[in-house]
């Protein structure tokens, strides 16, 4: 045996139905990383890093760096996430115990523009062809814990395509009980109170707002938690179907337990172009009900249309901005935000494009950029350290991979890292933990904040099968 790291990447064009990548999605373990039709799915695993603490994201770079600079690499496609690709999840904070990690998987399936390819990645020394990597694919998809047919040819296809736009959950928190909503709940499943009973959560939003009034901040981040227990098991490869089929402008992932679908783009890197989508307020499409008119005419009217939604945007735009200035030669940036229109919510977006220049001889990799740029102010707040330090103070919450970044890199510097939102981690086979945060401004209302989470609680508590 050899320890030399190898990869073989062949096409797979014509050996897969039209489905798509989430059609590949049949195991509980994947890897996961699509956005409508595309992206990549990893089985299995050949090697692990993690990390905690400030210098995660640069242990991990050198990390990845030194396992692919001797590789024997082999593609016949040459598209980005070809070759050999690592998937990643990052905790938030630099404090926080929960490990960060890269993942190097046994087989790679990529889609992208309508074209699929398979790579094997391997330590071992028995030949790698063409043949070989299809018959790997073909014994991890026909292995495949869910049910779901996973064979080439003959994958599922996504479920759940319509937009769930129901009523908003009601009730309210029992004090030291555990169900907190009652909403009809699939198969006996329950949710939870997390760190925080409603009520001291509101507590905590109300002294953020106090603070952001002394000058000590301009924005805060608020996140909470919930518990969801189904009793007849969570599967997460259906999770991460009805997602991808729901939510098909949102990037969704899944990496080790922690599944989710998340519309912000933290850093998009493809040769030396960088993009990023930043959001930074939001309104329940459920408060449109019963409105005249076009629902997008209410969205602008009432987001768009909002000097505390814009302000909390500008916040956001000019965090990432700033900080991957020193990394690029141009920048572009919408001179207006636009409005995302997804199934539970609307957000005021805006895409920023970067071409990024050479530091000290190198074009800087995606995690040295994700070094820079987390956290943003999206999902901290600002100042970064001044936000920082108040949401360790009022959460009583280890947000672990919540809002952290989360995505794949390749060896050719190519990558997509998403933040971790509207998403969960699985704890154990019956139990999920959800998270949802909301940006703090002055003018921000206890009430309508929490509301505001159960809004973005609803991709996950929907793919699970907890009606809302």
């Amino acid at each position: 045996m050899t320890s030399t790291f190898r990869t073989l990447t062949v096409p797979l064009d014509g050996k897969a139905s039209p489905g798509g990548l989430p059609q590949f999605l049949v195991r509980d373990d994947v890897l996961c990383w699509t956005r409508r039709e595309a992206g990549l799915v990893g089985f299995g695993e050949i090697a692990r890093f993690t990390a905690t603490g400030p210098e995660r994201f640069l242990e991990a770079d050198i990390w990845w760096r030194h396992l692919v600079l001797e590789a024997e690499i082999t593609d016949s496609v040459e598209l980005p996430g070809t070759g050999p690709v690592a998937f990643g999840s990052f905790a938030f904070s630099k404090k926080s115990a929960h490990e960060s990690r890269l993942i190097v998987p046994e087989i790679v399936v990529g889609v992208r523009d309508g074209r699929y390819w398979v790579t094997q990645l391997t330590f071992d020394d028995g030949a790698l062809s063409e043949a070989g990597a299809l018959a790997a694919l073909e014994r991890w998809l026909s292995s495949g814990s869910t049910g779901a047919e996973g064979t080439l040819g003959g994958g599922p296809t996504p479920a759940g395509t319509s937009a769930g736009d129901g009523t908003s959950p009601a009730g309210t928190a029992e004090a030291g009980h555990a169900v907190v909503r009652p909403l009809p709940l699939a198969a006996g499943a329950t949710l939870h109170t997390g760190s925080l009973s409603e009520e001291d959560w509101m507590a905590a939003v109300a002294a953020g707002v106090e603070e952001i009034r002394t000058g000590a901040l301009e924005k805060l981040v608020l996140a909470r938690d919930i518990v969801a227990t189904v009793p007849t098991g969570v599967n997460a490869a259906r999770v991460l179907r009805e997602l991808s089929a729901r939510y098909r402008e949102c990037w969704t992932y899944g990496v080790d337990g922690l599944v989710g679908a998340t519309p912000e783009m933290l850093i998009q890197v493809e040769g030396r172009t960088a993009q990023a989508r930043v959001l930074a307020g939001t309104l329940d499409r459920r408060d449109a009900h019963g409105e005249a008119g076009i629902p997008m005419d209410y969205a602008e009217r009432v987001l768009a249309g909002s000097e505390k939604q814009r302000h909390e945007h500008e916040i956001a735009i000019q965090s990432l901005t700033s900080q991957l200035a020193p990394f690029s030669e141009a920048m572009n940036a919408h001179d207006e935000p636009f409005i995302l229109e997804l199934p539970n919510v609307w957000h005021l977006a805006s895409d920023v494009k970067a071409e990024l220049a050479e530091v000290e001889g190198h074009v800087p990799t995606c995690l040295a950029l994700i070094n820079a740029l987390h956290p943003t102010a999206a999902v901290c707040g600002t100042p970064t350290l001044v936000a920082g330090a108040l949401i360790r103070k009022l959460e009583h919450l280890d947000r672990g991979p919540y809002a952290g970044p989360v995505g794949w890199l390749d060896a050719a510097g190519n990558g997509e890292w998403g933040i971790a939102l509207r998403g969960a981690v699985i704890e154990s086979p019956d139990t999920v933990r959800l998270y949802a945060g909301c940006g703090i401004v002055d003018g921000s209302q206890p009430e309508a904040e929490l509301a505001e989470t159960w809004a973005k609680f609803r991709p996950m508590l929907e793919s699970l099968g907890i009606s809302s």
